[in-house]
């Protein structure tokens, strides 16, 4: 796999649709529920139980962002919405799109960022991103992390638990980061997610698992610097963006130095954002490229396609770990909201709306469409 970095990103992603034709793009999504049908609304935040946060929905998308892909996709092309539901395999059918921009995260089961795919796969259509088994690959952490080491790429020792009983003969080193096996965007992993006992992680283990109803991975905390690496492209094509790096010290000092719900929801809001994001990260050619290989070789391994973004954290000797790989990146749209991939590829020159035909002529290219 090579590295590429272009010059001429914004005029390839142009000229490469301006000259094709005119597709028809199903846009597949979710939509957070307590948003209104037209206008953005922020995601509630509080349960009934005001102690406790709601993060039921964290992975869905705001009606503002997927209006936001719409208007991009409809520059170049014809676009039809599809909601990712139990209608949407009829809807596919009669819809008959060149290709579908998947957004979808879905609702129901381990698999389900796989669901849709795995609809398109059945009616022989197109769709841009990763095919079902690297999706729900990628979405159990415990088998991430098993594919990663056995290809010898770095990542945190762990163990699995499906019920206190797997804590009986346990071997890590305290502290530790509890995460529910099967989520994103930082649902289920909150500042009491850092343990550093066993009484504790005992106690703690146990209400997380009657309240997310699935197993657990316990890591051994890492504990340096944080990184987020976009990657766009396929084979010899694929391209790393520049590194974002995490900056922890911007958080409020009663949240400890781990990218949490809290962090990511609760106290960086478009009304009052944290500096928490530094792009391209400042660090040296040696951390870079460091950097820049474990994410290609995890790119490679879980046979990503078209676009993913993948997280990293230094160890005690300063080696990159794979934290976790999100082949459906999450991509706010406005400039000041703190959203990786696209202030990653806003550092090489491209705008949101180039970025999202970015990924739909890669996925094109792939299916020979373009």
């Amino acid at each position: 796999m090579v590295i590429l970095v272009s010059n001429n990103w914004k005029e390839f992603c142009i000229s490469s649709l301006v000259q094709n034709k005119k597709l028809k793009v199903a846009l597949t999504y979710n939509v957070k529920p307590d948003e209104s049908s037209s206008e953005s609304a922020p995601l509630s935040l509080k349960s009934k139980n005001s102690s406790t946060y709601n993060d039921t929905y964290a992975e869905w998308d705001t009606i503002e962002t997927v209006n936001a892909i719409k208007d991009a996709l409809q520059l170049y092309h014809d676009v039809v919405m599809v909601e990712a539901n139990e209608e949407a395999f009829e809807k596919f059918k009669q819809v008959d799109p060149d290709i579908v921009f998947n957004v979808a995260e879905c609702a129901n089961g381990v698999s389900r960022e796989a669901q849709i795919p795995a609809m398109l796969d059945m009616l022989g259509i197109p769709y841009t991103g990763s095919d079902p088994l690297t999706l729900t690959t990628c979405l159990d952490k415990a088998r991430t992390k098993e594919v990663l080491s056995y290809h010898g790429v770095p990542t945190s020792k762990f163990i699995y638990a499906e019920s206190i009983d797997d804590l009986e003969n346990f071997n890590l080193t305290f502290p530790v980061i509890m995460k529910p096996v099967s989520e994103g965007s930082g649902k289920g992993i909150f500042n009491s997610s850092f343990v550093n006992n066993l009484s504790d992680l005992t106690e703690r283990l146990s209400e997380n698992l009657r309240a997310y109803n699935q197993p657990f991975i316990i890591e051994e905390y890492l504990p340096g610097r944080e990184f987020t690496v976009a990657i766009l492209g396929n084979n010899s094509d694929t391209e790393v963006l520049p590194i974002v790096e995490i900056n922890f010290n911007e958080l409020p000092d009663n949240l400890l130095p781990i990218y949490s719900f809290e962090a990511k929801w609760v106290v960086d809001t478009r009304e009052n954002p944290l500096n928490i994001f530094s792009c391209p990260a400042i660090i040296d050619k040696h951390l870079e490229e460091k950097i820049k290989n474990a994410s290609l070789r995890t790119y490679k391994v879980l046979r990503c396609k078209d676009w993913s973004r993948i997280d990293l954290r230094l160890d005690a000797h300063g080696e990159p770990n794979i934290i976790e790989i999100n082949p459906l990146p999450g991509i706010l749209p406005k400039p000041e909201d703190n959203s990786c991939f696209p202030k990653a590829a806003r550092a090489t020159g491209l705008s949101y709306n180039e970025m999202i035909n970015k990924v739909l002529s890669i996925a094109a290219k792939r299916h020979n469409l373009l």
